[in-house]
């Protein structure tokens, strides 16, 4: 029986190398996977789930228009299996669309992201994963400045100075977030 996946984890806990992981899996066994990831991440180019470690993998982008449902209900091949990367991306019709994917077409769907954003707060597309999930799992990393285990992002400037006010959604990497514990997020050791 097909289920909904939500494994997140903060930033460098290797979400989108565990995405790539899975999906060789699959196909090692000819297993047939589509992998999906947030328009939004451009990072190394929109429609492209890449690692810290180098590896790499084109994927089919989300935007807010885009019918996840429809994309792998009209696919010519029967997927074994969805891989979402940046699922914090998501909106709650996407969501709704991934739940329909595994009660109505019998397909797994795994889905990798942040929890949270740097002020702590829910992303759209992690809060209703969290509501909507049959499985929930954490990735777990150590915090940039300690050994506590990091369950936040701390966001910082060009000048590595913490920043605690701004947009939810700003693309970037170690350039711009840390894995933090929740003892570095509230006085971070800059």
């Amino acid at each position: 029986m097909a289920q909904l996946y939500f494994k997140y984890g903060a930033m460098n806990s290797g979400k989108s190398i565990e995405i790539l992981k899975v999906a060789h899996n699959y196909e090692e066994q000819n297993k047939s996977v589509l992998i999906f990831t947030s328009g939004l991440d451009h990072r190394d180019e929109v429609g492209v789930v890449s690692s810290r470690v180098g590896m790499r993998r084109e994927a089919t982008p989300i935007f807010d228009e885009t019918d996840v449902f429809d994309i792998v209900h009209e696919s010519n091949a029967f997927p074994h299996c969805i891989l979402i990367d940046e699922a914090q991306f998501l909106k709650k019709h996407h969501v709704l669309q991934l739940t329909k994917i595994v009660d109505e077409l019998n397909i797994p769907v795994m889905c990798f992201g942040l929890k949270n954003d740097f002020q702590n707060e829910l992303f759209e597309g992690s809060k209703y994963l969290l509501l909507y999930a049959d499985k929930i799992e954490e990735l777990k990393t150590i915090c940039w400045f300690c050994e506590r285990k990091a369950t936040m992002n701390l966001r910082v400037d060009e000048n590595n100075q913490p920043i605690f006010t701004g947009e939810q959604i700003q693309i970037g990497g170690n350039d711009t977030y840390y894995p933090v514990c929740r003892r570095c997020h509230q006085k971070p050791p800059l």
